[in-house]
């Protein structure tokens, strides 16, 4: 019974996509958060002549220019945590993509934002894939990805946004996968 099931799983593959809910992004919506609250408490102290934050000395602060300037990036901070908040809430770039060599079928689903198109779904035939290529790109700003190449020129993105990963990670991954489909690999020298 065992070896049926596994050789069930050896014709499909599922990796699952981390989306918004990653730990850097619960830091800098929180972090965001207090330090609007901050500023914007700061800046209304100044022109309410009313200490509303404990352990600070606001009131001195002019409120003209120094507490309108406080008031407004308090405020641009809050609105950008709601934001970050609100990705994590809704999950936005979750998904999975999955390798169905039984169907023949590579499906992509990633979760968007709330409205009339919030969920992606595309599907490819494997006999449309050319490749598996790899960009990598070191330096100040590091790129690795790995991504489906199709036979019209197509490349759909299959990495997760975040943290690069390894160069022996991604390598990895890419050969098992083009070894998986029957493509070849393309973007490793």
């Amino acid at each position: 019974m065992k070896y049926i099931f596994n050789i069930f799983m050896i014709n499909k593959k599922k990796d699952q996509i981390l989306g918004s809910r990653r730990f850097s992004n619960y830091w800098w919506a929180t972090i965001t958060f207090i330090g609007g609250i901050s500023f914007f408490l700061t800046g209304l102290s100044s022109y309410v002549k009313l200490e509303l934050l404990p352990f600070t000395n606001s009131i001195d602060i002019l409120f003209i220019p120094q507490g309108v300037i406080m008031v407004f990036y308090g405020t641009l901070a809050i609105s950008l945590s709601i934001f970050l908040w609100l990705t994590i809430i809704w999950n936005v770039g979750a998904g999975y993509n999955e390798f169905n060599n039984d169907s023949g079928v590579i499906t992509i689903f990633r979760v968007g934002f709330p409205g009339k198109n919030r969920s992606l779904l595309l599907e490819y035939r494997i006999k449309d894939i050319q490749a598996i290529k790899i960009d990598i790109k070191d330096g100040l700003t590091t790129k690795r990805e790995m991504y489906l190449k199709t036979k019209d020129d197509r490349e759909i993105p299959l990495t997760r946004v975040g943290q690069p990963l390894r160069l022996s990670e991604i390598e990895k991954q890419a050969t098992e996968l083009a070894k998986f489909l029957g493509v070849v690999l393309e973007g490793i020298d």
